[in-house]
């Protein structure tokens, strides 16, 4: 199994337009220092599972190899604006899976072309897609939002993102999970470096920590990252502790 990261940014992406930074101005001029929208891509022999489907050229992506099915987080722009154009065009549908959201975002629901959105997945409640245990789990967001643990042979990854903390029911649930096993990865949110006062969409770098040392992973990968962590971190390059480290585009995990 392989799990990937194609987009590790915030809804404005790294460089942000406008922005004279030290980061926004390196970003320009390096590809790697870039942050395209946040979404993760799991593949395995059975097929290839998109979660979120921010990117604009899913389209060129998937042509020639395909994709199974999509996770949706959520229905905010940067997290679904890719399916735009994905949705005309031509071949088998695509099972979309999500929340519920009636709103959805513009028309998508109303005029899905290819894309094949399913009924709302419940909470808690295990599914398979091409041989891979998918749990949506619920996040703290401003839309309705899931997160979602991936199984995987012996392998589990949990990916949470958008999140501001995680409901009392979700830690419930994982503190349970984890007197079973341990999670191999945790994906996490972590938009913001330190904050003074509780962040109102996303997780600080005191929240996602907090998460970390709570649910105890192998390791931690941070991700939906704006250009101020970006910006943070360059200026405090030893703050992380063992074991978790911020992700960058394209960053892979062999399972």
């Amino acid at each position: 199994m392989r799990f990937s990261l194609p987009g590790t940014g915030d809804v404005r992406q790294v460089p942000v337009f406008g922005c004279e930074c030290k980061v926004c101005c390196q970003a320009r001029v390096n590809v790697r220092r870039r942050r395209r929208p946040c979404c993760a891509l799991l593949e395995t022999p059975q097929g290839d599972l998109l979660i979120d489907a921010g990117l604009t050229d899913l389209a060129e992506r998937f042509e020639q190899k395909g994709l199974n099915a999509i996770l949706l987080t959520h229905y905010h722009v940067d997290h679904v604006q890719g399916l735009f154009h994905l949705r005309w065009g031509m071949g088998e549908k695509i099972p979309v899976y999500g929340p519920s959201d009636v709103q959805g975002y513009a028309d998508l629901l109303k005029h899905p072309g290819i894309l094949k959105f399913m009924p709302a997945a419940e909470p808690f409640q295990r599914f398979e897609l091409s041989g891979i245990g998918v749990t949506p789990i619920p996040l703290q967001h401003s839309k309705p939002t899931y997160g979602y643990l991936l199984e995987y042979n012996n392998s589990l990854i949990a990916y949470l993102t958008d999140t501001v903390g995680l409901p009392e029911q979700t830690q419930i649930f994982l503190k349970q999970l984890l007197k079973e096993r341990r999670i191999d990865l945790l994906v996490m949110d972590c938009s913001y470096p330190p904050q003074n006062t509780t962040p109102r969409n996303h997780n600080d770098l005191n929240m996602a920590l907090e998460i970390h040392h709570s649910l105890r992973p192998c390791r931690t990968v941070l991700t939906h990252i704006s250009h101020e962590m970006d910006l943070w971190l360059s200026d405090h390059p030893d703050s992380l502790p063992d074991h978790v480290q911020v992700a960058r585009d394209d960053d892979d995990f062999l399972f």
